[in-house]
């Protein structure tokens, strides 16, 4: 697709889509790669990534900026750019504030949201094959490792700052690693997002440059393996999600985001949760995982219609 003319037509959905992305990419256990394989727009974002390339350059001096704002999608990366820097911006605050607060609703809703992401690419991947089951198995035995890996205590220098920004956006554009959760694990999270709420540039400046250049590497790596193993690399990208949803089970004792450090992770039954924790707050999880649910079918469905009508 040139110059995003789908995003060219449906602009508003577009900035809508980067938002959801941020809102992910916010939260410890959520990937913005999540919401961008469910909204129909992952393989045009990989893709538009890889175009920012040496021969891009050269067709900035050989044929103008115009040439140039085509050759790399631009329209499309700008909105859903756009729409990413203004959720992180505008969210850091409020969602650090629910999951100090609200945890079990919050997990809930985005237990649901990764669980219809989960449903909704295993009804689309159609090839199951040794290939793809193996890849299946080993994604989800990736995520799950990182899900239970105990926190590490890392300074923060500015290269450890720049090392965060290339790790956690590779995680960030692959579904079920959430980038945010990366960064809890190697204790660099609350630098990051009291830099977000702060705008300490020189912090975000150093951590933007990594993620430009790990971005840049591993969205090539990845869009590589979507063209020449499709079917496998999905299967690889459904265990990540499979493996991910203990780090938003809701009713469990690490408590991702009331400190500085993930605590030993033991999951638990909603009645178990009561008889150790409090109230378990069962009926209004449950409500919230439905929304999750209902969010990724919206999605989809909307995907969906909007397809249909353009041909």
């Amino acid at each position: 697709m040139t110059d995003g003319a789908a995003a060219k037509r449906n602009l508003p959905l577009l900035f809508a889509k980067g938002m959801a992305m941020g809102a992910a990419d916010v939260v410890p256990g959520v990937s913005g790669g999540t919401i961008a394989f469910i909204s129909g727009i992952y393989d045009e974002l990989l893709d538009a990534i890889k175009g920012i390339n040496l021969t891009a350059l050269r067709v900035l001096f050989s044929a103008g900026p115009a040439r140039f704002w085509r050759q790399i999608n631009g329209t499309f990366l700008l909105v859903l750019g756009a729409g990413i820097l203004a959720s992180v911006l505008s969210l850091a605050k409020l969602v650090s504030h629910l999951l100090a607060t609200q945890p079990l609703l919050i997990w809930s809703f985005f237990f649901g949201l990764v669980l219809a992401s989960v449903i909704y690419m295993v009804r689309d991947q159609r090839h199951w094959r040794t290939p793809q089951l193996l890849a299946l198995a080993l994604g989800a035995a990736v995520a799950l490792a990182i899900a239970f890996a105990p926190p590490l205590a890392v300074a923060a220098t500015p290269v450890a700052v720049f090392g965060a920004g290339m790790l956690a956006i590779c995680a960030m554009i692959l579904p079920g690693i959430s980038g945010s959760f990366i960064l809890l694990l190697i204790g660099m999270y609350p630098v990051i997002i009291n830099a977000v709420s702060e705008l300490d540039l020189a912090v975000l400046a150093l951590f933007g440059a990594g993620a430009a250049v790990g971005l840049a590497a591993f969205s090539r790596v990845l869009s590589w393996l979507l063209h020449r193993f499709r079917a496998t690399t999905l299967a690889l990208l459904i265990g990540f999600l499979l493996g991910s949803l203990p780090v938003v089970w809701p009713w469990q004792t690490a408590a991702l985001a009331a400190g500085p450090q993930p605590g030993v992770r033991q999951l638990m039954l909603p009645g178990q949760y009561q008889e150790l924790l409090g109230n378990p707050q069962l009926l209004p999880s449950l409500a919230l995982m439905a929304v999750g649910l209902a969010v990724v079918l919206g999605l989809e469905y909307g995907g969906s219609f909007l397809a249909r009508k353009r041909r």
